[in-house]
C-alpha cells in the first residue's frame, strides 16, 4: 500500500514518473511528428514544427527519439519487473498512436487507451501488483477525459485534416460534439468518484471532484468549436482539471 511508504519513497517515485512521462510523451511527439512531416506541412498550425519545416531532418529526428528511449529505459530499470513489463508494452502503443489518424475516426480512444496506461504503472510500482478495484475505474476516468481534451483539441485542426484526408472525433462528431463530450465527462466523473470509494479517500476527495465537474461543465459548455484559438484554449485549461484532481487525492489521504 502507498500508505506504508516512507515519504522519501514517495517522492523517488514521484520523481521518476514524473520524468518517465516527459520522457514517453516526447517520444510520442517526436514519433507523431516523424509519421506526420507530410500531413504537418499542409496543416497552419503544424507546418513550423521542425521536421514538417525541413529545420530537422528524418534522421535527426530518429537521432533524438533514440536519446528519449534509452533515458526512459533508464528510468524503468529502476521499478520492480512487473512495471519494467508493462512500460515496455506502453511504448509500441505510443509508437502506434500516430497511425490511428490513418485508419479510424477515433484515434482520440487510442490515445485514452495509451496515456492512461500509467495507472497500471503505478499501481504495480507501489504495490507489485494492480488493484482492480481502484486502478479500473482509474483507467477508465482518464481514457474519457481523455476523449474529452483530445477532441477540443482536434476541432483546431478540423478543415484541414479533411482536407489532408486525416480523421478524428473531431470530425466523426461534427454537430453533436458537445453531446459527446458530455457523456464523456459524465463517465470521467463517474468512474473518478468509484476509484476514490474503493481507494477508501476521504470527503475532501468529493468536493476537489465537484468542483472538477464543474471545470468540465465550464470547458464543454463554453468552448467555441469553430474557434481553434478558444478550443486550444480549452485545451490548456485541463492542467487545472487534474490540479483540481491531484490535490483533493492528496487531501483526501491526510483527512482520512
Amino acid at each position: 500500500m502507498a500508505d506504508s511508504l516512507s515519504l522519501p519513497e514517495i517522492m523517488k517515485l514521484l520523481a521518476m514518473f514524473g520524468w518517465w512521462a516527459i520522457l514517453i510523451r516526447g517520444a510520442g511527439c517526436t514519433i507523431n511528428d516523424f509519421f506526420d512531416r507530410d500531413f504537418d506541412k499542409k496543416v497552419e498550425r503544424t507546418k513550423s514544427r521542425p521536421l514538417a519545416s525541413g529545420a530537422l531532418s528524418p534522421a535527426q529526428g530518429l537521432w533524438w527519439l533514440g536519446v528519449q528511449l534509452v533515458l526512459g529505459l533508464g528510468v524503468l530499470l529502476q521499478v520492480n519487473t512487473f512495471t519494467f513489463f508493462l512500460g515496455c508494452i506502453h511504448v509500441p502503443l505510443v509508437f502506434a498512436y500516430p497511425l490511428m489518424k490513418r485508419l479510424t475516426y477515433w484515434p482520440q480512444a487510442f490515445l485514452g487507451v495509451m496515456i492512461s496506461w500509467g495507472a497500471f504503472m503505478g499501481s504495480t510500482a507501489v504495490t507489485g501488483s494492480i488493484n482492480h478495484s481502484v486502478v479500473h475505474p482509474l483507467y477508465v476516468s482518464s481514457f474519457f477525459w481523455t476523449l474529452v481534451y483530445d477532441t477540443i483539441y482536434a476541432h483546431q485542426d478540423k478543415e484541414d485534416d479533411a482536407k489532408a484526408g486525416v480523421k478524428s472525433t473531431a470530425l466523426r462528431f461534427g454537430d453533436l460534439t458537445k453531446q459527446w463530450l458530455s457523456a464523456f465527462g459524465i463517465a470521467t466523473i463517474l468512474a473518478l468518484a468509484l476509484s476514490g470509494y474503493n481507494a477508501n479517500i476521504s470527503w475532501p476527495y468529493y468536493i476537489s471532484l465537484a468542483i472538477a465537474a464543474g471545470q468540465l461543465i465550464w470547458q464543454i459548455g463554453t468552448v467555441n468549436l469553430s474557434s481553434p484559438a478558444d478550443c486550444g484554449r480549452k485545451f490548456v485549461s485541463n492542467q487545472w482539471f487534474g490540479a483540481i484532481i491531484f490535490v483533493g487525492v492528496i487531501l483526501g489521504k491526510l483527512f482520512a
